[in-house]
């Protein structure tokens, strides 16, 4: 245990704590068993480390561990446990669960028996409390964390210190919002940035750099987490490539799933599971007319990108425009709304709001006579009644 305690010192004092992510302040810390899924690189790792420098310094009640250590391949995680309570420890946080055989049983034989210690795990996207092993659904919250919103992008790469607007506020104030924000900077400029290399933290400068990095972690979902955490078989990773390729290539999607079948040499339920695998590891957002009654075979009605970034990352033609807009708006709603089609506009926002996307001389004439119904428009700094600024949504979280 003392080499881990080494290795947590040095995290902790390297650890800067001059930018915090959108869910530092609203996550239930507190809780007896906390867990984070979120895809590679969105900052899992250090949102545990600035938690533990800001709360707790180098003191010994907190320490942090990952499970892809080589440590661990010859001693339990249990066992630790063991000895890091019994010299008052009262905070775990485990990385990389999903790398840790049985990961769920240890979790809930700690939970269970050290009733005083609080434990925070993280884990890949596809991580799955309820159908575990060892069924975790009754003892753990379990939280998504998504990459950065443009408002965070702000913050981080220019120093601006924006704070997350409400949709209502944004529907109901979105003019003086605008100025307000586009009085300190102009999001217009930047905007295009954030669309391609702005949802990861790790975006440094280098764009081809980033890109690879992206193509990277797309490869290890296909290629390790799936056969990992959804018993995917190695011989068809190929064809979910494929697809991703396919799909990536038409966006927004609107799937045909016997035409894919076809093309990719699979059945129709393959096919839905593969969408269903690569939407539960946030490479796609599937988006469906209605939210209930949702069954695992049921296609989805659009596919979208999980966000704008993959859309440079796949292929090698430029992104369609109109594709990126509609990505971006699912991509930032989602976090926090309910996103269904609409039967007019693109979208229906928690079954009350109606938005089109759409450029800067985009008209009413598709929402015209419904009731709460707004046009999301790109290239506007600020809006006017009923039309608001695209960029502006990416100030919800």
């Amino acid at each position: 245990m003392d080499i881990l305690r080494k290795y947590h010192i040095r995290l902790i004092e390297d650890t800067d704590i001059s930018h915090y992510r959108y869910n530092m302040d609203s996550l239930p810390w507190s809780e007896k068993l906390l867990g984070i899924k979120g895809l590679r690189g969105v900052g899992k790792t250090t949102l545990l480390l600035q938690f533990i420098k800001k709360q707790y310094g180098l003191s010994d009640k907190a320490l942090y561990v990952s499970l892809d250590d080589l440590y661990f391949t010859e001693n339990k995680l249990i066992d630790l446990v063991e000895d890091f309570t019994a010299l008052g420890g009262e905070h775990l946080f485990v990385d990389e669960v999903h790398r840790y055989p049985n990961w769920s049983i240890e979790l809930k034989n700690i939970y269970d028996y050290y009733k005083n210690l609080k434990v925070v795990f993280t884990g890949s996207s596809l991580l799955e409390i309820l159908n575990s092993r060892s069924d975790l659904s009754r003892r753990a919250l379990v939280f998504q964390m998504k990459g950065m919103s443009f408002r965070e992008y702000l913050n981080f790469h220019y120093s601006t210190q924006f704070v997350a607007i409400t949709l209502e506020d944004i529907i109901e104030n979105h003019i003086e919002l605008a100025l307000a924000i586009g009085s300190k900077i102009k999001p217009l400029k930047y905007f295009p940035e954030y669309l391609k290399h702005g949802y990861f933290p790790f975006y440094h400068g280098n764009t081809e750099n980033y890109r690879r990095s992206l193509q990277e972690i797309l490869n290890m979902i296909i290629e390790i987490e799936l056969p990992m955490l959804r018993n995917t078989n190695v011989s068809i990773i190929p064809k979910i490539k494929q697809l991703l390729y396919i799909i990536a290539m038409n966006v927004p999607f609107q799937p045909n799933i016997s035409a894919l079948a076809s093309k990719i040499g699979v059945t129709r339920t393959t096919i839905l599971e593969y969408l269903n695998y690569l939407s539960d590891a946030q490479v796609l957002s599937s988006i469906y007319k209605k939210s209930v009654g949702i069954s695992l075979l049921q296609k989805p009605d659009k596919l979208y990108l999980e966000n704008t970034n993959y859309s440079y990352a796949i292929g090698f033609i430029k992104p369609n425009l109109g594709n990126l807009r509609e990505t971006f708006f699912q991509n930032q709603l989602s976090e926090s709304h309910q996103i269904n089609i609409a039967e007019k506009g693109d979208f229906i926002i928690d079954q009350k709001y109606t938005f089109e996307i759409g450029g800067k001389s985009k008209d009413y004439s598709q929402i015209a006579n419904i009731d709460n119904s707004y046009i999301a428009a790109d290239h506007i700094e600020f809006g006017t009644a009923h039309k608001i600024p695209l960029w502006l949504f990416g100030f919800l979280y």
